[in-house]
């Protein structure tokens, strides 16, 4: 799609930036905050959820459709899970550790922290919490960000607990693994202030930055989200959940402009041919003798087919509204919503089977003529009547323009349908969790990583990409932690960035090696037992055997420290086997020596002190 002026456009966008944090345990229970694979899970319980009325008497419309889908939710427990995340005991005080970096957040983003945290619950029946609710704290208001397009309030700083991980979908509804529920979160709201695509991408990275700075949040796939809400002038607000990667929000928010104005360009034309939706029928006789096998299916199964006539759509269920992604499509997401397939329609009939003659009979049951569109369901009879009529209406707000919604990221910047906007009547209090007072004078503002990579250059004099590396990389507080003992700066952002990037590259499974060993390693080349040349063997050895201790490693590896008369000796019988290039080269020798040294060393010895034996030995021969 081409590039809009999204100013005459009228384009209006705002972010809900979330963060998890990298506290020791969970927001409303002491269990773990570690993510571990469902494979270790040690039990499992089941679940259905169902809404519930707000203070008012009101049913949010999210949860009153996602009740509407009748599944069961399976949870994976571990030999952590506690009754908390079980919901079968009442949630614990709102943990300090938490409360403190988001205050910390708070101040980086300029806001105004309130007085008292008071937790509320907020509806969520899609078996992300097995409470059916999801508990959230306003900490502060009132922030802003800058940008090179001009500044970006951030409306609101809040502190939740993460959801359970969705693990797979089964024929009977969803499983979901508990390690990831009850992770404190941050959620991040800016103002409508973001006017183009760049400028999204440009505020969504500020804020990470900032998060960062914090030292003190996860990192890594599916630590953070952003949800994107996008409108334009005659389009309607749309809140697009889950894009993971910073590099997809500005192709997020421009293909969403395409799709608002492609859906408006549909309603003008419906609304020139006085276009209307029919009512809903069934059609199975019409496809009794079907050779398709997806309609066919559905009807030897016992199951039916049901159409609806959309007056006035030909040639317009069949249009892009976002690349490889039609009209068609949109409507087919709300079939699957309640267990469809999908959806066939007459725009892309005869085709997957379905023969002109069954078209000809589709288009006489319904009443629909040569410019009409008639779409279909087949499926048992209870999902094609629901999915039919939630075709139908999607089709009647075709009519009116871009309906609001909340729609998924897909990984190619397009989006999908997931349900309706949630509103107020989802939010209750949570009577099990006193209000906590805040005072942000008891946390210092976090250093900023920009001010972070100026103080290494200066200060310890790192390259500036190196510099760059470390403060934006995900060790960053062991990096301060290492300097904080005395180890030299440069040695520890290499290994840290450097070293363990190559290892990776050579295929180490590194992520078996611990923080604790990596201090461990540094401590031993700080205090001279261990030579920085046997650092790669020595990582690579617990990486292969995580139970091992850094020095358990550098005995396994044979790298135990050698005496200097050792490596005397070792180079003179270097010398020695090479007595002849050395009286003809002299010091020319020494650097293949040294390669030569350095192998019969096997890295037992530090470089330098190798360096000045050789030299020595050589030059007593030349």
């Amino acid at each position: 799609m081409s590039e809009y002026d999204y100013q005459d456009l009228g384009l209006v966008a705002g972010l809900e930036i979330h963060q998890q944090l990298d506290t020791a345990t969970k927001l409303f229970c002491n269990c773990p905050t570690e993510i571990r694979e469902p494979s270790a899970s040690t039990r499992r319980f089941t679940r259905f959820l169902h809404p519930t009325k707000s203070e008012l008497g009101e049913l949010d419309d999210a949860a009153l459709e996602e009740s509407r889908v009748d599944r069961e939710f399976e949870y994976l427990a571990y030999d952590t899970t506690c009754l908390v995340e079980a919901d079968e005991e009442p949630p614990h005080r709102l943990d300090d550790e938490a409360r403190d970096v988001v205050l910390q957040i708070a101040s980086l983003l300029d806001m105004e922290a309130v007085d008292q945290a008071h937790v509320m619950r907020k509806l969520v029946i899609d078996g992300s919490n097995t409470s059916g609710f999801q508990r959230s704290a306003l900490v502060a208001q009132d922030g802003e960000i800058s940008t090179s397009d001009g500044p970006v309030g951030v409306e609101d700083l809040m502190l939740e607990e993460e959801s359970a991980q969705r693990v797979e979908e089964t024929d009977e509804g969803v499983v979901f693994s508990l390690d990831r529920l009850g992770i404190p979160l941050v959620e991040i709201g800016t103002r409508p202030d973001i006017s183009s695509p760049e400028q999204a991408r440009e505020a969504a990275e500020t804020i990470g930055m900032l998060l960062r700075s914090t030292g003190t949040v996860k990192r890594g796939l599916g630590t953070i989200r952003q949800d994107v809400n996008v409108s334009i002038a005659e389009g309607a607000r749309v809140e697009i959940k889950g894009v993971q990667a910073l590099d997809q929000i500005d192709e997020i928010v421009r293909l969403e402009v395409g799709r608002q104005v492609e859906l408006l360009d549909i309603r003008d034309e419906l609304r020139a041919r006085d276009a209307s939706v029919g009512e809903t029928a069934d059609v199975t006789d019409v496809f009794e003798e079907t050779e398709s096998g997806v309609v066919g299916g559905a009807v030897n199964s016992g199951g039916k087919v049901t159409a609806v006539p959309l007056f006035g759509f030909d040639g317009l269920v069949g249009r892009e509204v976002q690349p490889d992604r039609r009209l068609g499509t949109e409507l087919s997401d709300h079939a699957k919503r309640h267990g469809a397939g999908g959806i066939f329609h007459t725009d892309e009939l005869p085709a997957y089977g379905v023969t002109a003659e069954e078209v000809a009979a589709l288009r006489d049951a319904v009443g629909a003529g040569d410019d009409d569109a008639v779409a279909i369901v087949a499926a048992d009879a209870e999902t094609a009547d629901l999915s039919i009529e939630a075709v139908a209406e999607r089709a009647e707000t075709a009519l009116d323009g871009v309906p609001e919604e909340t729609r998924g990221a897909n990984e190619d910047g397009t989006t999908r349908y997931l349900r309706p906007l949630p509103g107020a009547a989802r939010m209750y209090p949570e009577t099990d969790v006193p209000p906590v007072e805040l005072d942000p004078s008891e946390v210092e503002t976090p250093e900023l990583l920009t001010e972070k990579v100026e103080r290494y250059r200066s200060e310890f004099g790192l390259g500036p990409g190196l510099a760059e590396q470390v403060a934006y990389g995900r060790r960053m507080p062991l990096f301060e932690r290492a300097i904080s003992e005395g180890i030299d700066a440069t040695f520890a952002a290499g290994l840290l960035e450097s070293t363990m990037t190559e290892l990776r590259r050579d295929d180490v499974p590194v992520e078996n090696v611990t923080e604790d060993h990596l201090l461990d390693v540094m401590r031993l080349v700080e205090d001279d037992e261990l030579a920085k040349e046997g650092v790669n063997d020595v990582l690579e050895t617990v990486a292969e055997d995580p139970t091992l201790t850094a020095d358990a490693a550098v005995e396994e590896a044979g790298l135990s420290g050698v005496s200097e008369d050792e490596v005397r000796d070792a180079v003179s019988d270097v010398v020695e086997r090479n007595e002849g290039q050395v009286k003809e080269e002299g010091m020319g020798a020494f650097s293949a020596l040294m390669g030569e040294a350095m192998g019969a060393l096997r890295g037992r010895a530090d470089g330098e002190i190798v360096s000045d034996v050789l030299r020595e030995e050589i030059q007593k021969r030349a």
